[in-house]
């Protein structure tokens, strides 16, 4: 739905900033809210979260920093605000690097994250961070819409192929259901 937004910081938060766009501000929850500098022109990169109680919208300073962060949330247990610690705590490299050698030590060193979580993250994601295939970049924000409406991944897999990837997210959601419900 969201991609990206240019404007100008107008207030920290210890958990988000609020940026400045048409006389529009948006309050975004970023990882790192005080790298940032009030009136500064930034452009954050989108994931916009849907929830029956909530939504919300994430930023993130770099695409490569969004696409580790909606891998994350595919984590069984591991919600979007609970993410941004992680993204806060490590640089990128860092932390594909202890999923691949399966150094449970440091995911454990991330805050909320337990031996049983450390372990879900990297059988979960080892093998599948610097290999993310064509269809999962294509259809990352219409598997998280699907998930955050509670189908199970394994379902969505098996309907990826037939969505066409050139339509809105929108029309992506619309024709993913009609599959899901046949």
């Amino acid at each position: 739905m969201y991609s990206y937004v240019i404007g100008k910081v107008t207030n920290i938060e210890y958990n988000s900033i609020t940026i400045e766009n048409n006389s529009i501000g948006y309050n975004i929850f970023v990882c790192n809210p005080y790298k940032y500098k009030i009136d500064s022109e930034v452009k954050i990169y989108l994931y916009f979260h849907v929830k029956e109680d909530e939504h919300v919208l994430f930023g993130f300073s770099t695409e490569d920093e969004k696409k580790l962060f909606m891998k994350l949330i595919e984590v069984k247990g591991l919600g979007p605000k609970m993410t941004l610690p992680i993204l806060a705590s490590a640089t990128i490299n860092d932390i594909e690097s202890a999923i691949e050698k399966e150094d449970i030590l440091f995911i454990k060193k991330f805050p909320k994250i337990g031996d049983k979580l450390a372990r879900q993250i990297i059988l979960d994601l080892k093998g599948n961070l610097n290999k993310l295939s064509s269809i999962d970049n294509d259809y990352i924000e219409l598997k998280c819409t699907l998930k955050s409406l509670g189908y199970k991944s394994s379902d969505i897999s098996n309907i990826l192929s037939k969505v066409d990837n050139k339509l809105s997210l929108e029309d992506q959601v619309k024709q993913a259901l009609k599959l899901l419900l046949k």
